[in-house]
């Protein structure tokens, strides 16, 4: 399970606003880098300035209006006839780089620490590689979970919130980046064994068409 799985319904409610920003000319390549730039911006200003716990607001307002951008940027492409091979090269290299800076600021805090967020981070970029290496293999592009982008997006909006907020921080509150890495990890397991389970599927279907088409010749 993952929240990728409400993305159509996020889609259809950005759709009105999408459709006015392809006809004032935007681009699905304008829109992946400002959010990739603007993500960089928010993760490295939060973690330079994290004494100010309240700058940790800033981070489910920004994941929040990211979330938004990429599903914006996909539509522009898919649906306005903007798809490119740059903008292939663009969308997954901002994705990572923009997970990386918007987790970076909790390796700031002596809760958490750089060792298990690095772990997070270095996994995160692991994953949607993983996801990524499907069409190479002859499956789609896998999004599976069970922490994908937006379920990250989702974990860490909500600890940004509550460190803003400036809520307690009880000790078990560190256990979620190590829960994290264990939720990553069962993400790369399920999107390598999804995606082969795929391209072996696709190679039985074409091998199984090919047997009918030389029977058909023979006949």
């Amino acid at each position: 399970m993952s929240l990728y799985a409400l993305k159509p319904r996020f889609q259809a409610l950005l759709r009105p606003r999408v459709t006015r920003m392809a006809e004032a000319g935007y681009t699905a390549n304008q829109v992946t880098l400002g959010a990739a730039a603007g993500s960089l911006v928010v993760g490295l200003g939060v973690a330079f300035l994290s004494d100010l716990r309240i700058l940790f607001l800033l981070l489910p307002v920004w994941l929040f209006i990211r979330m938004a951008l990429n599903a914006i940027d996909g539509m522009l492409a898919r649906e306005f006839g903007q798809k490119s091979l740059l903008g292939a090269y663009l969308n997954e290299i901002a994705d990572v780089v923009s997970d990386a800076a918007l987790i970076l600021p909790f390796a700031t805090l002596p809760l958490f620490g750089p060792f298990w967020t690095g772990a997070v981070i270095v996994l995160a970029v692991i994953s949607e590689f993983a996801g990524v290496m499907g069409p190479m293999v002859g499956a789609s592009r896998r999004y599976d979970g069970p922490l994908g982008k937006s379920d990250r997006a989702f974990l860490f909006g909500a600890l940004g919130l509550w460190i803003g907020l400036g809520l307690p921080q009880p000790d078990w509150l560190f256990w979620l980046m190590p829960l994290a890495v264990l939720f990553l990890t069962l993400t790369i397991v399920n999107r390598v064994h999804k995606g082969l389970r795929e391209a072996r599927s696709h190679q039985s279907v074409l091998r199984s068409d090919g047997i009918v088409e030389n029977r058909k010749d023979a006949s």
